[in-house]
């Protein structure tokens, strides 16, 4: 049957038996049409694990389950199938490009699978009045023009620097129609008198002679420098014979810049070859294609970069090929009309010539080509035996990413934790591990504000909230991991919390047992308990982070408490400072001794009249007379006095 992608939904598939399953099957296959279209497999639970393209859906679904045809990946993946869609459309580039969509869509677990997926840098010389030239990662068709795509920001800065001293292009963002510039509405900058700038914003240079620029820059972006040195160098000698010295070598410094500039550009061929290149290199240990794209422009290679492929089924080069120039033209937006490829893509691309070389210079670019796919693979394969010696914090992140699923290493982690006595002296801990280490230089302690009572939901949301809302108000990067110490109740409070932020962070929660000991580590919403055992590596370490959060919360807790308890009863004595407190507190050790102490042991400690202070302030209220130097009940001094 034939569905739209918003049709399909997760439906659970159940079978008696593998035969009636695979009745099933056959009976969806003897339906499918003779045309172009995608198919996709689902497995019982109704996910969907394949997305495929065929020019003819009937012939290629049916060879799935042609028994001399199985190898023992399709054989596997036949065992799970248990229904199949299909849509169909009008040629087998519409089925190319659906097929692409879905498998970013969906990631089926069967499928190739692009592992650097990412946008190139590019050169643009926009499409407006007096054309800037900026780097850019983005296609907006608006008429501009893009050159590259380049492997490298580092290589783009270079290729600016050179722009930026030999053409006075402007910078700024104006809309410099001749309306404006005719109206005197815009100012030279200080860049104009920098000379960095000939100054379009109030018409000190035409468009025509702008356009001279442009139309240079335009040929060093294609690798056509000559014509462009020839004439500086001409403007050079014609300026030394006019005893302009000082403009002979300010040309002199352009074209030995531009000169080595056009030596780093490799000259690929003594014929002026514009194409596109792309060959393939396997690895078949590690099920991994290497394909190397080249744009060769004029004989110059313009930019060269290789993307990994990992295989899934037995995909050959030509349909890996396939895959690799679709992904070009989607982060590119354009293609050369001429590629060259070591073998023809199992698609035909409108508007596309390939050609497969047996000698000459088409042939030495695709011999280059793979040189550079294949160091790229002997990088790769140097890159793991680095990380092979990584570290144990290395090794262990590593371990954390794997088990919890995460998308990058867990470079920085933070956890949180309350501390409160039946919500009085609320306080929270955050603890922050670099590198799988504690650093204790970014732990943060919090009063609990704005909530009253052992709430310790609140006192989470609280704390969570005031600390992302500052980290991404301050532009400071968001911890790759956080931790809840506590189970599914706490981990829905601080995705709460983030999610108010318009914040999406990794999260999860070390449930405890009945008797209170971490014994399980949930991840994911719904949360779901993670397999590792108390034993294990990643286990211990997140049990080590609780203890720490744990140690910083009741500390602080602890601390808030005894400072809460002094500033109760010795601030509000007047004439007591900070100094007669510490005195005090060195001696007597807390309040309870402080209150309990004899005047003659306080006036020994911090002097006569503060010590008559202290004293008096515990004793107001008891029946004392106190004197000089003796403290003396009132009814017992009546009796003294009457007996004198």
């Amino acid at each position: 049957m034939s569905d739209t992608i918003e049709q399909i939904e997760e439906v659970k598939y159940k079978f008696a038996s593998d035969s009636e399953r695979l009745d099933h099957l056959k009976q969806m296959v003897s339906v499918l049409p003779d045309l172009p279209g995608v198919y996709q497999y689902f497995d019982k639970t109704g996910k969907i694990i394949y997305v495929g393209k065929a020019k003819n859906l009937k012939r290629r679904v049916s060879s799935y389950f042609l028994k001399r045809q199985q190898t023992q990946k399709t054989l596997v993946l036949v065992s799970k199938i248990c229904h199949i869609h299909h849509i169909v459309v009008n040629s087998e580039e519409d089925a190319l490009l659906l097929e692409n969509n879905l498998i970013k869509k969906y990631k089926p677990q069967y499928n190739i699978l692009l592992k650097d997926d990412k946008t190139y840098p590019w050169v643009a010389i926009l499409n407006e009045p007096f054309p800037r030239v900026i780097q850019t990662r983005r296609h907006v068709r608006d008429g501009s023009r893009y050159y590259g795509p380049y492997p490298s920001v580092g290589q783009l800065h270079d290729l600016f620097d050179v722009l930026k001293n030999l053409f006075p292009l402007r910078q700024c963002s104006l809309s410099l129609t001749p309306e404006k510039i005719g109206q005197g509405k815009y100012k030279v900058c200080l860049k104009h008198h920098l000379k960095l700038c000939d100054g379009p914003c109030e018409g000190l240079i035409t468009e025509e002679d702008y356009g001279k620029y442009i139309d240079a820059v335009r040929d060093i972006l294609k690798g056509n420098t000559g014509p462009i040195i020839r004439q500086m160098r001409q403007e050079m000698l014609s300026a030394a014979e006019d005893m302009e010295f000082e403009k002979a070598e300010v040309l002199k410094r352009k074209i030995e810049r531009l000169t080595n500039y056009q030596s780093r550009s490799l000259v690929a061929s003594t014929t002026l070859i514009t194409c596109d290149v792309f060959t393939i290199v396997r690895d078949d240990e590690k099920s991994e294609s290497y394909v190397n794209f080249m744009r060769v422009s004029e004989g110059h290679i313009q930019s060269s970069y290789t993307m990994t492929f990992r295989r899934r089924m037995d995909e050959d080069d030509a349909e890996i090929l396939s895959y690799a120039v679709q992904s070009v033209r989607e982060t590119s937006g354009v293609l050369q009309r001429e590629i060259v490829v070591p073998v023809k893509p199992d698609v035909d691309f409108s508007g596309i010539t390939f050609i497969v070389p047996q000698s000459g210079d088409k042939r030495k670019l695709l011999e280059l080509s793979e040189k550079n796919a294949r160091v790229y693979k002997l990088e790769l394969l140097k890159q793991e035996a680095i990380r092979s010696r990584a570290t144990h914090e290395e090794k262990l992140m590593i371990q954390i990413k794997e088990q919890l699923g995460l998308h990058d290493l867990p470079r920085h982690i933070e956890c949180f934790d309350n501390s409160n006595i039946q919500g009085t002296s609320a306080v929270a801990a955050c603890v922050v591990y670099r590198d799988a280490k504690p650093s204790r230089k970014d732990y943060r302690l919090f009063n609990i504000k704005t909530v009253e009572g052992p709430d310790d939901y609140a006192s989470m949301y609280e704390v969570v909230h005031r600390r992302y809302m500052r980290l991404r108000d301050e532009g400071t990067p968001m911890p790759d991991l956080v931790v809840a110490d506590g189970g599914v109740g706490q981990m829905e409070v601080i995705r709460q919390a983030t999610e108010d932020l318009g914040l999406s962070l990794n999260i999860i929660g070390l449930a405890k047992d009945s008797h209170h000991r971490t014994n399980q580590i949930l991840v994911g919403f719904p949360p779901k308990v993670v397999g590792v055992g108390k034993s294990d590596a990643v286990f211990r370490f997140f049990t080590r982070m609780q203890d720490e959060v744990h140690r910083v919360a009741i500390t602080f807790h602890r601390n808030k408490r005894s400072k809460a308890m002094v500033s109760s009863e010795l601030d509000e004595i007047s004439g007591i400072g900070p100094k007669t407190k510490e005195e005090l507190f060195k001696v007597f050790g807390g309040v309870e001794a402080i209150r309990n102490s004899s005047l003659e042991k306080l006036s020994e400690i911090i002097g006569k009249s503060k010590g008559l202070l202290v004293f008096s302030y515990y004793h107001r209220n008891d029946t004392y007379e106190v004197k000089e130097n003796a403290t003396v009940p009132r009814e017992t001094t009546t009796d003294l006095e009457g007996k004198e």
